[in-house]
């Protein structure tokens, strides 16, 4: 497949995948802030319908008054509108763009040797296997007992998430643990719309018009898959963005960087969900999620941070700017050149161009991530060894003009 087919089809698809995702997200917040806002309706003839909760709501110059039953009308409305077609084209787009960068060019994005020293094939059935068996295990999760105790669930969850963050981590390269993890969550998301959400609504519905009355269990599992996705949104969305930070993925524990901006994202979407509740609690609600989520961002920038001085600097003799132009030649702009020579690219990467000493000078800053956190050479496709590698590390901390 011709570079440019790769960067047109990873743009279409991209777009599709945010259009998409937007519109999944925007629906799935929507009802969690609808349900939880929902208060008892006031006139009794409503109640006796079967009408558990109502919200009046005002929007774009119209006013709005939303009902939920307890568990189905007296009577099915003739047009009944659904919500699953968001979460199906956002999986299957996101599955389309793993499939054409993840996998297909696994020894770009997927595999680091100096991580595991895996075969393609090997990578690609690791990746497919973590996304399955992250939803076998899931499902058998909330099938269980312990469903009925969902703090209990929620922890257990959390565990299992970490430890499969911590394994990827230690298989992939971080770019690709990242999205890998990502994958994951958002698989069970949209496995939780498929399997049960869907179906238990579809059941309902054919229980109404088989003039059956309606197991409400079915809207109680679904409700208990909704919360959890809510849940997931935020640690997903953050995967989604991480490719662009090598200062998250390249980080040297990087499965702990994983862990806890997914767990921050967690605590943050915590408090929301208890703020649409604060009507029940006289308008309060405690800060303490959205306090410990921004702690544990603040706490993450704070280990993220670069070492203001390089411990081997005044070891190093001072390096010659030819001898640091020939490693960015040849480890950096077979892939950042106005025509590269690397197979697989059509275009510089981000438009960012090495291949002459003004380029060289001008993105000094942007190169220094890139390098310290072996995010690039991408996959270290170009072989830089470490010696070089530390070599232009200490230019740029010592020589170079910034």
């Amino acid at each position: 497949m011709s570079a440019y087919l790769i960067d047109i089809l990873s743009l279409l698809g991209r777009w599709v995948h945010l259009v998409t995702g937007i519109a999944w997200i925007g629906a799935s917040f929507y009802f969690v802030w609808l349900d939880n806002h929902l208060v008892a309706p006031v006139d009794d003839a409503l109640a006796r319908q079967g009408v558990a909760g109502e919200l009046w709501a005002v929007h774009g110059g119209g006013f709005y008054n939303a009902q939920k039953y307890r568990v189905a009308p007296q009577v099915l409305p003739r047009s009944l509108h659904w919500f699953y077609w968001e979460a199906y084209s956002t999986f299957l787009s996101g599955f389309f763009l793993l499939g054409l960068l993840y996998y297909a060019q696994a020894e770009v994005y997927l595999i680091d040797p100096r991580v595991a020293a895996l075969s393609k094939p090997a990578a690609v059935g690791i990746g497919l296997g973590v996304i399955v068996g992250g939803w076998i295990v899931y499902d058998a999760l909330c099938r269980s007992p312990l469903a009925r105790r969902g703090a209990w669930l929620g922890c257990v969850i959390a565990v299992l998430s970490s430890a499969a963050a911590f394994a990827l981590c230690r298989l992939f390269s971080g770019r690709g643990a990242f999205i890998e993890f990502g994958a994951m969550l958002g698989t069970i998301m949209v496995a939780n719309v498929f399997f049960v959400i869907i179906p238990g609504q579809r059941e309902m519905v054919r229980a109404k018009r088989e003039g059956r009355e309606p197991d409400p269990q079915a809207g109680l599992r679904g409700k208990l898959r909704s919360v959890h996705n809510t849940y997931f949104t935020l640690p997903v969305l953050f995967t989604m963005i991480s490719n662009h930070y090598a200062v998250a993925f390249g980080a040297r524990r990087n499965w702990l960087v994983l862990i806890s901006m997914s767990a921050a994202g967690v605590l943050i979407r915590m408090y929301f969900v208890a703020r649409h509740k604060r009507h029940e609690r006289g308008g309060k609600t405690s800060p303490i999620p959205a306090l410990a989520g921004l702690a544990v961002l603040a706490a993450t920038a704070a280990a993220l941070a670069p070492p203001t001085t390089s411990p081997a600097a005044a070891d190093t003799p001072v390096m010659h700017f030819q001898a640091i132009q020939h490693i960015v030649a040849i480890r950096c702009a077979p892939c950042h050149a106005a025509a590269p020579t690397q197979p697989g690219f059509a275009t510089a990467p981000k438009g960012l161009l090495l291949d002459s000493p003004e380029a060289i000078l001008t993105h000094v800053s942007v190169i220094a991530p890139q390098v310290a956190t072996n995010a690039m050479p991408i996959g270290n496709l170009t072989g830089m060894t470490d010696a070089e590698r530390a070599q232009l590390l200490d230019w740029i901390r010592r020589d170079s003009p910034r």
